[in-house]
């Protein structure tokens, strides 16, 4: 399984961006597919996931201003992200897990998510 992610990049508060990640090696409709994030002295934290059948679940902090969405034709994970803050500086992961149903997703804790991609950095300054 391989996950690279893209779109990363520096904006204003109240900026926006996209970011993107492209899976390959694994039969896509059957994981959960999500967004964590780290900023420096900080511990890993969901951002958004979303399951098999497009169900989705967004951390506290990022409801209302992120949006997670996949092209399962493309086999493409997106997070559009608006509003954004400086506290949202952060390094972006895609993340994946292999599910036994479909429509399931684990808690949203990073040690329940095996395949990871090797980060975006997202700096947003004031």
């Amino acid at each position: 399984v391989q996950l690279v992610e893209s779109g990363g990049g520096s904006v204003q508060d109240g900026g926006s961006l996209r970011l993107s990640c492209a899976a390959s090696g694994y039969t896509y409709s059957r994981y959960c597919m999500g967004w964590f994030r780290q900023a420096p002295g900080k511990e890993r934290q969901v951002v958004a996931t979303v399951d098999s059948d497009g169900k989705t679940t967004y951390g506290d902090s990022v409801k209302g201003r992120f949006t997670i969405s996949k092209d399962n034709a493309k086999s493409t994970l997106h997070l559009q992200m608006n509003r954004l803050k400086p506290e949202d500086t952060a390094l972006y992961y895609c993340v994946a897990d292999a599910v036994r149903r479909r429509g399931y997703c684990p808690p949203p804790v990073p040690d329940f998510f095996g395949y990871w991609g090797q980060g975006t950095q997202v700096t947003v300054s004031s």
